[in-house]
């Protein structure tokens, strides 16, 4: 039986560009490798690129098809020297979060080969955290808002419902409870200072407590960040508000090959997106150059995701194929693309991916 799914891709600016082709093509070999399944993938426009051309960062039919689409391939989204009024950046990801209520982003961290960590001793596979950020609240509420008073004073309010709390730490009790593993959930926060951040760790100890089958640790946001560095061998799922969620998936990023290698999802109840961790870097976009693995390991997490709330495990099973080969040619090739001391292109790797999951090798 054939299951069709409409995919929404929208591959913004720079880069954006050039890895969405890539896990587009890597869905094309799903297809393959996977007859029952079909993908009608829909290119949509917005960005910086868009605002420059039609005025607006984010188009009606584009909302319209994400908001209707089964799962949404996002690119990258923003140019450096494309701004508002205010000073900050074109960023229609952070538009669709907000209005499809994608609260948790989810970065996965997985080191693939010790030739790209950047720490001694650390082998492949030994890095394997998550990342559980919530998406739409926290300090990112102040977005389009804050008070500016002429050019001398601006601010920003941190806010963390109970709600969004509540629900955001429930996602990582679940997502620690299926990847059975440590079955550690980690609370980030910084509540020996702020009272928002203690309300945030109390909603969380309260979440847990739901959940005596899973060990829960607390951790202030700097002592995180340390040992993230030192040992994050020791991590398991990590939970935490907006702000510190952007900052240290980044760090945690870096201990895996950078963010070219770093996949993520924003999930809310009826709409989800996947995309590169990363941003446009419009220095190289173009140039072939870039390093579509982030772009690619998104898709896969879009089939995972997919098969979960459809019930269906061939496209779990297609997630796995995708990791799989992934895996396999980093085995093989751990100085892939530039970012990762190699020569290869961008298009280049897409192919070679293609070429594993398609032969159905793991090896």
């Amino acid at each position: 039986m054939t299951l069709a799914l409409r995919i929404a891709s929208v591959p913004g600016d720079g880069i954006g560009v050039d890895v969405t082709a890539e896990a587009v093509k890597v869905l094309r070999s799903v297809e393959r490798r996977f007859p029952g399944l079909r993908f009608a993938v829909e290119e949509q426009a917005a960005g910086a690129r868009c605002y420059l051309e039609r005025g607006c960062d984010m188009p009606r039919e584009t909302w319209d098809a994400c908001r209707s689409a089964d799962a949404i391939l996002l690119g990258a989204c923003g140019l450096p020297d494309v701004r508002r009024t205010d000073g900050t950046e074109i960023a229609p990801q952070l538009d669709l979060r907000r209005e499809l209520d994608l609260y948790a982003g989810v970065r996965p961290v997985y080191l693939f080969h010790e030739a790209h960590t950047p720490l001694k001793g650390i082998g492949a596979g030994e890095i394997d955290l998550v990342i559980v950020r919530e998406s739409t609240e926290g300090l990112f509420v102040s977005r389009d808002a804050g008070v500016r008073v002429g050019g001398e004073v601006a601010d920003a309010q941190l806010v963390v419902p109970r709600r969004g709390a509540a629900r955001v730490a429930e996602a990582a009790c679940q997502l620690a409870r299926s990847r059975a593993k440590k079955r550690l959930v980690t609370c980030v926060d910084k509540a020996n200072v702020l009272g928002s951040y203690a309300f945030f760790r109390k909603v969380f100890d309260e979440t847990v407590a739901g959940h005596p089958d899973l060990k829960a640790a607390r951790l202030y946001a700097d002592a995180a960040a340390l040992w993230l560095v030192r040992d994050p061998r020791a991590f398991d799922v990590l939970v935490m508000e907006n702000m510190f969620g952007d900052i240290l998936s980044d760090l945690a990023a870096s201990l895996v090959g950078g963010m070219g290698m770093a996949p993520s999802a924003d999930i809310g109840p009826a709409h989800a997106v996947f995309q590169p961790a990363h941003g446009s870097a419009p220095d190289i976009a173009g140039k072939g150059i870039a390093n579509p693995i982030a772009a690619i390991l998104s898709a896969a997490m879009m089939l995972e995701h997919l098969g979960g709330t459809r019930g269906e495990p061939r496209l779990d099973e297609a997630a796995g194929a995708v990791r799989r080969a992934v895996a396999a040619f980093l085995g093989k090739v751990p100085r892939s693309t530039p970012d990762l001391g190699g020569t290869l292109r961008c298009a280049e790797v897409g192919d070679v991916v293609c070429e594993i999951l398609e032969a159905g090798s793991s090896s």
